[in-house]
């Protein structure tokens, strides 16, 4: 993990401009479904995570920093989060929340209390 929330670690394996959408997400016990979105900006990286049937459709809002490993030939990301941790965390609505300063706080918030921040 990396001291920058909204960053990915040097060690992930991200190389800057791969585009992610579409790629499998692997949580560290399992699938939990596909990129939608992503951004790899500075100090604002994340990825929009469609989890499909798994959890009823709902998108979530992951921050790079989650992201342990990207597997560029298996077209795979890899998380530090478990599937019960993405499953609670806040539902993700592009259109409210991606500006929305209070969702970014309350997002690291339930990282850092539920997950391995």
């Amino acid at each position: 993990m990396t001291d920058h929330f909204w960053t990915y670690g040097t060690d992930s394996g991200y190389l800057a401009g791969t585009d992610l959408t579409g790629w499998r997400v692997e949580a560290a016990d399992g699938s939990i479904g596909k990129v939608d979105k992503h951004s790899d900006e500075v100090d604002d990286a994340y990825l929009v995570v469609d989890t499909g049937v798994w959890i009823f459709g709902k998108e979530v809002l992951i921050p790079a920093s989650a992201v342990t490993r990207v597997d560029l030939e298996g077209h795979t990301v890899h998380l530090a989060l478990t599937k019960d941790q993405v499953k609670g965390a806040p539902e993700f609505h592009s259109e409210k929340h991606l500006a929305d300063r209070q969702y970014r706080e309350d997002l690291v918030a339930y990282y850092r209390v539920g997950g391995p921040f």
